[in-house]
């Protein structure tokens, strides 16, 4: 699991979490805050020392600490990314497909929620102007003051011999050591920043990761009935029906045993092919062992619909991209089948820039609806756990596209 805050970071590795880039992203966020509190500061300071008469610098001064704490709401926002890499939306279009884009799903809805602002986000902007801030700044300067202060041991006019050459090795040991309260007070820190600008996104993000966790062990439990399907009663259907072929070679040519045992052989067969079939929907080998292009191939194969393929795909894919990106495609085309009265349609796939875009469309009749089921909205949900967003154009009359983006990454060599 990839951290996706400093906290995160901190309890999956402590050791390895010096290894990271979290600490100087801590310490960035505790440095602006602090920075950003002395800056107010000065400025109040510095009004007062100005000849002017008492009256008008203390009308600065809190036209000065009003301003401040205005910007400090916007600015928590900003560096709360440092440690706290949230679900916010990516303010991104992506662009739409056709004349009519409507983005389904739960991401969408989460892009669409904003931080909250007003009253409240200005009172946690003056709080952490006029007295968090200052803590930022004191947590790192004790942090990293005291084995600075042995570092620099041996330029100090006092020191002895012994603490000239100990002071630098204390302080060397002592300096990782102080990335970790810098770490955990900036996850406390952003730990309160979303709870009070973003009242509801931990939540949400909670849901989001819960349903992720369900769908991989939902695959976990398809690849397992599908590995004892195929190990299993597959293998016994097929040696039945080769015992039900030896037996009829057995018996006298027409008899009733025959014509029974005849029977009997091809209800087996029927059974081995219907149970192929369903092993094959579970969880296909062709995907495994192939990759996107082949499976998808053998959908297309399979569609009482013509399908144009255009697949242009460098290497393979995530296993869980390729999983999504099957399963979409086989809801898409089955949906094509039964509801669309489309005489052909193609299916577009690109790997560009770390996505993968794949493209469902048909000439059928339109006016397709995730309100009205079809299998949309979980179509909708299964892109979503993969961090992607469906998109659907379906305007009455058609053409119908839908498409769908799933981050990817690089796809690696086959």
């Amino acid at each position: 699991m990839t951290p996706r805050t400093v906290l995160e970071a901190l309890v999956h590795s402590p050791l390895g979490y010096l290894r990271t880039v979290w600490p100087l992203r801590a310490l960035g966020f505790l440095l602006s805050g602090g920075v950003f509190a002395t800056a107010a500061y000065i400025g109040v300071g510095g009004l007062f020392a100005a000849p002017v008469g008492t009256w008008a610098s203390v009308l600065c001064a809190v036209a000065v600490v009003v301003f401040a704490a205005a910007l400090a709401g916007p600015l928590e926002r900003r560096r709360l990314a440092l440690v706290d890499r949230g679900d916010g939306g990516d303010g991104g279009d992506g662009g739409s497909p056709k004349d009519r884009s409507d983005r389904v799903g739960p991401k969408d809805r989460r892009q669409r929620r904003g931080p909250r602002h007003g009253p409240l986000a200005v009172g946690y902007g003056a709080v952490s102007v006029l007295a968090v801030g200052w803590m930022d700044l004191a947590v790192v300067l004790v942090s990293l003051g005291i084995p600075g202060f042995l570092l620099l041991a041996p330029l100090q006019p006092s020191a002895s011999s012994w603490q000239a050459v100990a002071g630098p090795v204390a302080g060397a040991l002592l300096l990782p050591v102080s990335a970790y309260p810098i770490g955990a007070w900036a996850g406390v820190r952003a730990t309160v920043t979303r709870a009070v600008l973003f009242p509801k996104d931990h939540e949400l993000r909670e849901v989001v990761r819960s349903r992720a966790r369900l769908v991989d062990a939902f695959e976990t439990e398809r690849r397992r009935i599908e590995r004892d399907l195929h190990d299993g009663a597959q293998q016994r259907l097929v040696a039945l029906t080769v015992r039900l072929g030896l037996a009829a070679l057995d018996l006298p040519p027409g008899s009733a045993a025959a014509q029974e045992v005849a029977a009997a052989h091809a209800l087996a067969k029927e059974a081995l092919t219907e149970l192929r079939e369903l092993i094959r929907g579970i969880h296909p080998q062709v995907l495994t062992e192939r990759g996107v292009p082949a499976a998808v191939r053998d959908i297309a194969g399979r569609c009482p619909v013509p399908v144009r393929l255009d697949i242009d795909l460098a290497g393979r894919l995530p296993a869980a991209v390729e999983q999504t990106a099957y399963f979409v495609t086989a809801e898409a085309l089955t949906n094509v089948a039964r509801h669309s009265g489309a005489d052909h349609c193609r299916v577009t796939a690109r790997c560009r820039d770390g996505v993968l875009r794949l493209d469902i469309e048909d000439n059928g009749s339109g006016n397709a609806d995730p309100a009205r089921g079809t299998g949309l909205v979980g179509l909708a949900d299964r892109i979503a756990t993969a961090d992607g967003r469906m998109l659907l154009s379906s305007p009455p009359g058609g053409p119908t596209l839908l498409r769908a983006e799933i981050p990817c990454g690089r796809p690696s060599a086959s």
